[in-house]
């Protein structure tokens, strides 16, 4: 039967493919926002109720979420939400530091004009964004989450090795979900995250290499450091009954905090410290001898 809508036809596959990706948007966010927790068992007679969506529509949108490591599928089980787990928490941190590091660095090397004015302009974007929702001090604006994507990406761009950046990208994909989660938790409370945006650009435009690479490994390892110290879940990621402070976690290990391949061996730069042992400046490192002329 075919449906209509302000005078359009809409067949009933047009109809259903709307809702699922209706249902989509409305589960992944609330995964992003903490709504659904990490490791939350996911019933389809609750999400049915929850979002006005068929068991069909529901699956075809935590499919999309499985493909996106939002949610995990398991025999006999079903869905849930994609668990914290210490242990690929640190491994995907670790792999992170070291692969995009290492493009970075090759960007920096490589970078021209045309690189360095793409870098200027997706940061102006990024810092004249909201990054927060209005009223909302948990939800990041989605247009913020883009702008932040594209300075990232922006950074690396100049890396001339194509599976580099593909590789780094799709790690940074991996993480968003606990970069989310991190506000969620309080991590972020007392961060200058425009500050280090801020930093980050002024070193790699300055080919500021070796405190770029420094200031890259802390900006990533921040997000792990606050997740991990907020001792809200258990060792097999599913969520605590009890609050942090009754019951931290007892293998969150802090992560490896690894030079970058091809890194000086001369010391870092030493920034304030900040809640869980991590470092970061809002500001980045001058006087670097790496800077090419042009």
């Amino acid at each position: 039967m075919m449906i209509l809508d302000a005078g359009r036809t809409i067949s009933p596959m047009a109809e259903n493919g709307t809702r699922a990706e209706r249902a989509y948007q409305q589960i992944r966010s609330d995964i992003l926002t903490g709504r659904l927790l990490p490791g939350q068992r996911l019933l389809f007679n609750e999400l049915g109720a929850r979002y006005g969506s068929s068991m069909g529509v529901l699956r075809e949108a935590l499919t999309r979420l499985a493909e996106q490591r939002l949610v995990v599928s398991q025999p006999q089980q079903g869905f849930h939400v994609t668990p914290v787990i210490p242990e690929d928490l640190n491994d995907l941190t670790e792999a992170r530091v070291e692969i995009e590091t290492l493009v970075f660095r090759k960007a920096m090397q490589a970078g021209d004009l045309a690189w360095e004015a793409r870098l200027v302009a997706a940061h102006h974007v990024l810092d004249g964004t909201p990054q927060l929702i209005d009223g909302d001090a948990h939800q990041v604006n989605e247009e913020w989450a883009t702008a932040h994507t594209e300075f990232h990406r922006s950074l690396l761009a100049a890396c001339p090795n194509r599976r580099l950046r593909e590789f780094a990208a799709t790690l940074r994909d991996a993480s968003e979900v606990y970069r989310r989660w991190s506000r969620r938790v309080g991590g972020e409370q007392g961060r200058d995250i425009p500050g280090e945006h801020r930093a980050l650009a002024h070193a790699a435009i300055n080919r500021d290499i070796d405190g770029g690479v420094a200031l890259l490994a802390r900006h990533i390892e921040y997000t792990t450091n606050a997740v991990l110290a907020s001792g809200q879940f258990s060792t097999d990621g599913a969520p605590l009954a009890e609050p942090a402070e009754s019951r931290p976690s007892e293998t969150a290990r802090t992560p490896v905090q690894r030079r970058s391949p091809g890194a000086s061996s001369a010391p870092r730069h030493q920034a304030p410290a900040l809640a869980g042992g991590d470092a970061v400046t809002g500001a980045a490192h001058s006087g670097s001898s790496s800077r090419r002329s042009r």
